[in-house]
């Protein structure tokens, strides 16, 4: 009969357990190793597209807005870049630009910036509207629109026409509420846009119908007013795809970014 060493097998079970380790961490540490490559081809891509502008270079989006009648319109946006300083240059036309406009200017880049990784302290931005009077676009509700264009100036990419966006924005990149979503959705599809981004929980619109209901009591006439709720679907009711976004990253890749 033959003996095993004991402690000879317990050296075999060392043996395997050192090699089942080893390929363990191999295996993680390659994987690491591509994830590691892969973010670097993406930042180096960015880099690329962002330090080769030699000269200036524009995109357009189209903002929706409403007018002092109520309707909906839009007009068009312009960001440009160029080597510089880092200034941000403004070019309306002779309009008076608002101040809450100029707000959401250095808003939009301080968060393009950010998100791009760019140093924009080496280039300048210049923001323009045209086709409509100023006066009707809202600084706060352009917010979302002039970072999208400024992250595609940036990144030299064209913005699709089919897609249009309202909301403020705020400097951790988080998209808030406006007003008029109704008269600014039928603007995006009169256009010819066919998705319409509003900030999250403003899909549905909630609106209060008065009703009147009058009683005759001898010679007076006695009216009350009470007011009924209304859910509406802006969708449904304007017949444009609505999407919610939350934020400016989840807003980017339905432009395309």
């Amino acid at each position: 009969m033959v003996r095993k060493n004991p402690q000879a097998i317990g050296n075999k079970k060392i043996i395997i357990i050192g090699i089942i380790l080893i390929v363990t961490i191999a295996f993680v540490g390659s994987r690491y190793i591509q994830v590691e490559k892969i973010e670097n081809r993406k930042t180096i891509s960015l880099l690329v597209n962002y330090t080769n502008i030699t000269q200036e270079r524009f995109v357009k989006i189209y903002v929706p807005a409403v007018d002092n009648e109520g309707k909906g319109v839009a007009t068009v946006l312009k960001v440009g870049i160029k080597p510089g300083n880092g200034k941000v240059l403004v070019d309306i036309n002779n309009i008076l630009f608002w101040l809450d406009t100029q707000q959401s200017i250095q808003t939009a880049k301080r968060v393009a910036e950010e998100v791009t990784k760019a140093d924009l302290s080496k280039f300048d931005l210049i923001y323009s509207l045209e086709e409509i009077n100023a006066s009707v676009v809202e600084g706060p509700s352009a917010g979302a629109a002039l970072t999208i264009a400024t992250i595609a100036a940036i990144e030299g990419k064209e913005l699709t026409t089919k897609v249009m966006i309202t909301g403020t924005i705020n400097p951790d990149g988080s998209i808030g509420p406006v007003g008029g979503i109704i008269p600014k959705a039928q603007a995006a599809k009169e256009i010819g846009a066919t998705t319409f981004l509003v900030p999250e929980g403003q899909g549905t619109q909630v609106n209060y119908i008065p009703e009147e209901k009058c009683e005759q009591m001898g010679y007076f006439t006695f009216c009350t007013t009470t007011y009924k709720k209304k859910v509406e679907n802006v969708g449904k009711s304007v017949g444009i795809d609505v999407v919610e976004v939350k934020d400016i990253r989840e807003a980017m890749k339905y432009f395309g970014l």
